[in-house]
């Protein structure tokens, strides 16, 4: 019989948004951002908590690509740019909304110096940190002051180019803050000078950065480290800044933390930002996976804010899930917010990887399954590209996509060695840049053989793959006939029954199929839905 494709439409992104040019400036690598890349930044600025208020001054350095005599850099429109100079002479500037184009003449291969000062007031988030925005809050009568920006861009706050494709190769943060605060940034804190009314704290950041990592923690903060000791790379400081009054729950608290490294070295390698050390930083929102300084809001529970299943288990989820992204998301980054799926679902399933190392794979996957509920198949993982798109409907980038990496291990050959794979495709992308289409070719190469179309099922399409079935008696024979039914063209994916309570694989098309009962050993047949993303559907001969 013809092969039979899924009925439902796909999801078609230009029937629900519409696209302007504020978002193709914020989103596109334009000519005027394409002529140049970033080496490094030097951030210099003055927070004021009484009136929310910041001033500073950029310095970037950058390399010219191709000859050109103007560059786009961007900052909220709200902010107000004082001058941009070169060398000490002032260039001239236009604002297009969020974006600014700079005129200044540049030859290929030409390395550059710009000074860009500024002021402002910048955006409050509403709910950090599924909003950007700065957080002005008190904790122990002192001001407690974070930002989260990943999407909304790092630009709300300071000055640069800001796309995730171009990272600088190191960076400098200077931030001054009022006597008695402490602020902590990423990287090592290089030195600290206090004045008459304000102390400057100088990090210094050794690897690439996405912009949207780089962070400010403002508080009264106790600071205290322990250390972990790696097999391969030695001993690790781990660094943690809490509110002064929650020092004892913290010191307990944070005693898992090795633990989690731990894990993640042995299913990816060691942590990635070793010169940097690794810290965890108390904010007032939930969390996020600013590199080498990690926002830490889960107020000392488990699971997430309390809740975990399944409910033997005990750890900080945001300890966790924040901590893998040094791996998948700070190491490895997408250029595209639209393929954000390459962080959060890699690091959602390391959850599940963690919990399989401490404990063993069959509870690991009780945690893959604590996640299937969160899975809605509304729209595709993978959004429109170039517009910094980042309105999604649902989680699915998060758990569906964890589900599909679960999926893939049981997929590949029975043969290969699934963490010897994540260990290859990791160290093929670490301390640099990955689309999909290069995961996807990767993948390919290594088990060699053409898994495109599970990819574009999973990530390209909302539905999932039915598997679809019937049984008949022929000639006093018992047949299973089998199919997937699935909208990519050409999709197939071996799927596992459970017989009397072993596994038989088979190999499933689009084209319908059929096996003995006899052949199975027995009719009592279950389905391994424990091991794969599907949908199941007894249909009529």
């Amino acid at each position: 019989m013809v092969s039979c494709q899924s009925s439902d439409q796909p999801y078609e992104y230009e029937r629900h948004y519409t696209f302007d040019r504020a978002d193709t400036l914020r989103g596109m690598l334009g000519p005027e951002r394409s002529s140049f890349d970033v080496t490094h930044y030097l951030l210099d600025v003055h927070i004021s908590p009484g009136d929310k208020s910041l001033e500073g001054v950029v310095t970037m350095t950058a390399t010219c690509t191709r000859s050109t005599d103007r560059i786009q850099l961007d900052l909220f429109d709200n902010m107000i740019i004082d001058h941009i100079a070169q060398d000490g002479r002032q260039l001239s500037y236009h604002r297009d909304g969020n974006a600014f184009f700079v005129d200044i003449n540049l030859d290929s291969a030409e390395t550059f110096m710009i000074d860009i000062a500024y002021h402002g007031e910048p955006v409050v988030a509403r709910q950090a940190p599924w909003d950007g925005g700065f957080v002005w809050k008190e904790a122990g009568g002192s001001p407690w002051i974070g930002v989260a920006c990943e999407g909304t861009g790092a630009s709300l706050w300071w000055p640069n180019k800001d796309h995730l494709s171009d990272e600088p190769d190191s960076m400098d943060i200077i931030l001054h803050v009022p006597n008695g605060l402490m602020a902590v940034s990423n990287g090592d804190l290089i030195h600290q000078v206090q004045n008459k009314d304000e102390t400057a704290y100088h990090w210094k950041v050794d690897y690439p950065i996405n912009n949207y990592n780089v962070s400010v923690n403002i508080a009264d903060y106790v600071h205290f480290s322990e250390s972990y000791t790696s097999d391969s790379m030695g001993t690790l400081d781990l660094d943690y800044y809490v509110l002064r009054e929650n020092e004892t729950i913290a010191r307990k608290h944070f005693q898992q933390t090795a633990g989690v490294l731990e894990a993640f070295e042995y299913w990816f390698g060691p942590y990635p930002f070793w010169n940097d050390g690794f810290a965890l930083v108390e904010t007032p929102y939930l969390g996020m996976e600013h590199q080498s300084a990690i926002a830490y809001g889960n107020k000392y529970m488990r699971g997430y804010l309390g809740r975990l299943e399944p409910a033997e288990l005990d750890f900080d989820y945001i300890i966790v899930h924040e901590a893998g992204h040094e791996w998948w998301g700070n190491s490895i980054s997408t250029n595209d917010h639209a393929e954000m799926w390459i962080h959060e679902s890699y690091t959602t399933y390391m959850e599940a990887l963690y919990v399989e190392y401490h404990h063993d794979k069959d509870v690991g996957t009780q945690y893959l399954l604590s996640q299937r509920p969160y899975i809605s198949n509304r729209q595709p993982i993978i959004g429109p590209l170039d517009v910094n798109f980042g309105d999604w409907v649902s989680s699915d980038q998060y758990y569906k996509g964890s589900w599909m990496l679960h999926t893939l291990r049981h997929v590949i050959p029975t043969d290969r060695d699934w963490r010897e794979y994540l260990r290859g495709l990791y160290a093929e992308f670490q301390m640099g840049h990955a689309t999909t289409d290069e995961i996807v070719a990767f993948t390919n190469e290594y088990f060699a053989q053409d898994l495109s179309a599970f990819f574009d099922q999973y990530l390209r399409h909302q539905s999932i793959p039915v598997f679809e079935y019937y049984w008949s008696d022929v000639e006093g024979k018992s047949l299973l006939h089998y199919r997937w039914n699935a909208y990519i063209e050409g999709f197939a994916m071996p799927f596992e029954l459970r017989v009397d309570g072993s596994l038989h694989r088979l190999d499933v098309t689009q084209s319908w199929q059929e096996i003995s009962s006899e052949s199975l050993g027995s009719k009592n047949i279950a389905f391994a839905l424990d091991r794969y993303l599907v949908d199941i559907k007894e249909v009529k001969p």
